[in-house]
């Protein structure tokens, strides 16, 4: 029996708290990915996730089934991911000499190519990456990752941050030239 979300959420709803496990095993894997990409961390990934679906179960009559339950999701995890992103810079700004692991959990993803040289130049990529994604603002780090990592259609990048469709494309089109102007000197000269 392969129930569609919204029946389940009828069904926490009506009092069958276990029903909301099953959303959780089949959202969790897809916000955790975008968790991971918008913090760098996966400790930081499981936090959000777990955060998200607690507020989702918490406010899980607030559903006005308008958009999906994953559209729904998503939109809490990305508020979720802001709040701790705001949060972590405030702390990093407070105790710059603090632990802060942003690349922590990268190195699981790994490229194992036969090349020591291609290990550390794709070691080098990563770390620059992550540092330019670091140069974004916590709107167009989520912004960025929802368009160009999940695919999340603009209207419903909007809706999650909370702003109009010409500003969400601002919002990316910003983010995509701080990124260019951070990578070039990996790129060379090409555009």
């Amino acid at each position: 029996m392969d129930e569609n979300d919204a029946a389940i959420v009828d069904r926490v709803r009506a009092g069958e708290v276990d029903a909301f496990r099953v959303l959780v095993g089949r959202h969790s894997r897809n916000l955790f990915g975008m968790a991971y990409r918008m913090t760098g961390n996966s400790d930081d990934a499981d936090d959000i996730v777990q955060e998200t679906f607690l507020r989702a179960y918490r406010q899980i009559d607030r559903f006005e089934s308008r958009s999906s339950v994953g559209t729904w999701l998503y939109r809490i995890a990305a508020n979720c991911a802001l709040d701790h992103m705001r949060s972590r810079k405030t702390r990093d700004e407070v105790s710059p000499d603090g632990d802060n692991a942003a690349g922590d959990g990268i190195e699981q993803y790994a490229d194992t190519g036969p090349s020591p040289d291609r290990g550390v130049y794709d070691a080098e990529i990563r770390d620059r990456v992550m540092d330019a994604l670091d140069l974004l603002t916590p709107v167009e780090r989520t912004a960025f990752v929802m368009r160009h990592f999940q695919d999340t259609p603009l209207a419903e990048i909007g809706r999650a941050l909370g702003l109009r469709e010409n500003a969400t494309k601002n919002t990316i089109f910003r983010a995509v030239q701080k990124l260019r102007r951070a990578l070039q000197p990996l790129v060379g000269g090409a555009s």
